[in-house]
């Protein structure tokens, strides 16, 4: 590994900006946010960075590296050949508020959109119980860290700017959590089709590729997600069985939760389908 390394930076904001070239001084063990702190203390003080517990376990310091979405603090400076270019410029998806500060707020806001998770009543003893092997499918999902790197290469969300019709990868995986929960008691599926675009993934697995949590987004909770969908609203055997067999079909509502705590937003129950 060199002693020394040229990282170029991109500077600007929402209404332009360019790369600017550092050299800094390297060591062993060294990751690429140590040396955009390196710039911050020697070079650029202005230079704008989020960052939090330098773990790989927040999720603040998303941001491109050549190209490809990294979290600063898990990318060694080792990983870079002798005299390769080391370009770091901010998520594309979202927009720049400062270098490599972006703007994220709207998965917050789309994740408020989510009802909650509604257990059904407790069992007589005021215990829960439920299967270790229904939980073990959706511990998975739960170790999602939000760094927004998923949604960030989501072509849906990147190049057709789907923001208003589409959730993308991570609340995908979120929904999936609650849906597959043996406890839960809400049947979000209508809300999947018809408020959060889930047939606009066509599973090119690009997020599963870039989650540094190595999450099987794609195989393990959207291609479940668009089966129990597709079940549920284009079978046509079903369709048939509910024209013919005389039982119509009842649709759940669209409900959003208010996000208020202690607050109940839900009113209608509905035993869940196991897939």
């Amino acid at each position: 590994m060199a002693d020394k390394a040229t990282i170029r930076v991109f500077r600007g904001n929402e209404d332009g900006g360019e790369f600017k070239e550092y050299e800094v001084e390297t060591y062993t063990g060294m990751v690429v946010l140590d040396a955009i702190h390196e710039i911050q203390a020697k070079q650029a003080p202005d230079l704008a960075v989020r960052w939090n517990c330098k773990a790989g376990r927040c999720g603040s310091c998303s941001a491109e590296v050549n190209g490809k979405p990294r979290l600063l603090c898990m990318t060694r400076m080792s990983h870079f050949a002798e005299g390769e270019a080391i370009n770091v410029t901010p998520m594309r998806t979202f927009p720049i508020i400062k270098d490599l500060v972006t703007d994220v707020s709207w998965n917050y806001e789309m994740a408020k959109k989510i009802p909650e998770f509604k257990p059904r009543p407790r069992d007589a003893d005021g215990h829960w119980r439920m299967q270790q092997y229904d939980i073990d499918r959706i511990q998975e999902f739960r170790k999602c860290i939000e760094c927004f790197m998923c949604q960030n290469v989501c072509h849906v969300l990147r190049d057709h700017d789907k923001k208003k019709e589409f959730a993308g990868p991570r609340f995908f995986i979120h929904l999936a959590t609650l849906e597959m929960h043996p406890l839960d008691t809400l049947d979000r599926r209508q809300m999947m089709k018809d408020d959060f675009g889930l047939g606009l993934c066509n599973i090119t697995r690009c997020c599963t590729e870039v989650c540094p949590e190595h999450i099987q987004i794609t195989d393990n909770g959207i291609i479940p997600m668009k089966e129990r969908v597709a079940d549920d609203f284009y079978d046509p055997v079903r369709w048939l069985l509910a024209r013919f067999g005389g039982k119509k079909k009842k649709s759940l509502p669209i409900v959003q939760s208010t996000g208020d705590a202690g607050e109940d937003t839900h009113k209608t129950k509905k035993p869940k389908k196991t897939a």
